[in-house]
């Protein structure tokens, strides 16, 4: 009998695919900026086969990117299968900006490469190598669908085809050997192989129940505590937040927009006055909100605003898995309070109760469960999610590296991240911090936010303000 490879989806990675719809496109992705160098030519274009080639080699470490999706008869589940057909062409692409090339036009080419679906019949990722920008270098547009990597796992795989150095990678100058695809299942092993799944998911959860009854007092204590994490997170999960300008119906055209911070200057407020470098970042979000808000004529700002902040939750052994790591946390914003100073240390303590109420604890008992007997828990979660709206805004911030790093020979001087909309959410808020900055990438729906460009002066606003506290010996300081 040959041999046949599939991989199951988690049930987290799952509920990504079962809540996309044609307006809310479940993919990351990122629009980083690189300088001049061996890669591009006197004339600036760039040599897109010496990027394929690298690319290639890099795929070795991560054969997700070369699997695609296949269905199991009856049940509907997802599962990873090598795609026999897998074209890098396909998948690196390239184009020109027309002239000038400045970030505006850049920013427009990112919104739709972004606003259009991945074809679910081969592997779900592309890049856009960029050439033509003003005053040299390129650029690289990804995009990867949630389903088969998060945010830090795309970082990762990023880091790949990275140097600390520019000085080449000898792994990556020369074609790799010849890629042979494992043959798929056929249905009926499909469905077998799911039918034995969950015939066998009760036993698996009885046997690690036995498992921990070995110590019955750190088993109780643990389910006890899971549970009561599972309790707040459905609570959490069926409470609506205010209603906002963000969170309107959305469709399927998408603004890009970005701002960059000194993570420096971060990294003082939060020595001086307490808190995680999350915690500031949340403090200016919250200020900006409301500039925003109040630009618009919204009165009274929403008095119970809400991020949804995703937790990593990956360990040594888990660093380096592709799909998703990630457990949720809801912070309450004070939008009400305008001295930046007291908002910070009122964001500080919202922070802690939502750290200290067992959301992530609950969030991750929920997905491994649903591991482990059926996805659909997750999915179905999420899916209540949507229409209770229990949150106004996604903020997520991955960290990068602390130094500069080089793709084939060219430095990376920005990364700014995306994150995706969900149903109802018209502005989502990704930052990625490397070599001592903090780079914000703003997503937002085309038709609910034509002024975006407001809130990411607002929040430049903020940034300066925060800037202005570092310096400031009585720590005092005031939206203008």
């Amino acid at each position: 009998m040959p041999y046949t490879h599939s991989e199951r989806l988690s049930a987290l990675d799952d509920s990504f695919l079962e809540i996309e719809d044609g307006d809310s496109h479940m993919h990351i992705g990122s629009v980083a900026l690189f300088e001049d160098g061996p890669l591009v030519a006197s004339d600036g274009s760039v040599d897109i086969e010496q990027v394929r080639t690298m690319m290639e080699a890099a795929l070795y470490r991560f054969p997700r990117f070369r699997q695609r999706l296949a269905w199991t008869p009856v049940f509907g589940q997802p599962v990873w299968v090598d795609d026999p057909r897998f074209n890098l062409h396909f998948h690196i692409r390239h184009t020109h900006l027309p002239k000038p090339g400045d970030d505006r036009q850049l920013k427009r080419l990112a919104g739709r490469v972004m606003s259009q679906e991945l074809d679910r019949n081969r592997p779900l990722w592309e890049m856009w190598v960029v050439e033509g920008l003003e005053g040299g270098g390129f650029a690289i547009i990804q995009k990867a669908h949630h389903c088969m990597i998060d945010g830090v796992g795309s970082v990762q795989q990023s880091a790949s085809i990275m140097r600390p150095t520019p000085d080449p990678d000898p792994a990556l100058t020369e074609p790799p050997p010849r890629w042979s695809p494992r043959a798929a299942p056929t249905p009926l092993e499909l469905f077998l192989a799911e039918l034995g799944h969950r015939v066998t998911a009760p036993v698996r959860g009885t046997l690690g129940l036995l498992r921990t009854a070995a110590q019955p007092q750190t088993a109780l204590s643990s389910i006890g505590h899971r549970a009561a994490g599972v309790a707040e997170a459905f609570g959490a999960g069926l409470a609506p937040a205010s209603p906002s300008p963000l969170n309107v119906d959305i469709g399927p055209y998408r603004r890009f927009d970005w701002t960059v911070a000194d993570l420096e200057q971060i990294k003082a407020v939060r020595s001086k006055y307490g808190g995680t470098v999350n915690d500031v970042v949340l403090a200016v979000i919250t200020g900006a909100l409301a500039r925003f808000f109040h630009r618009r004529g919204v009165d009274p700002v929403p008095a119970d605003f809400r991020v949804m902040v995703p937790v990593n939750i990956r360990n040594a052994s888990t660093q380096r898995d592709v799909g998703n790591r990630v457990a949720m946390m809801v912070v309450r914003l004070p939008l009400d309070e305008r001295d930046l100073l007291p908002r910070l240390r009122r964001t500080i303590e919202q922070a802690r109760q939502a750290k200290q109420s067992r959301q992530a604890v609950g969030m991750e008992t929920v997905e491994s469960l649903s591991d482990v007997t059926f996805t659909t828990l997750v999915v179905q979660f999420a899916r209540l999610s949507a229409l209770s709206r229990p949150y106004n805004l996604v903020v997520t911030n991955v960290p990068g590296p602390p130094g500069p790093v080089y793709v084939g020979g060219a430095c990376m001087r920005a990364c700014y991240p995306l994150v995706p909309l969900f149903s109802g959410q018209a502005l989502g808020i990704a930052l990625f911090s490397y070599d001592g900055k903090l780079h914000w990438g703003f997503n937002a729906d085309w038709d609910a936010l034509p002024d975006l460009h407001d809130l990411v002066a607002a929040v430049d606003r903020e940034l300066t303000i925060v800037g202005g506290l570092v310096s400031q010996s009585d720590g005092t300081a005031a939206i203008g």
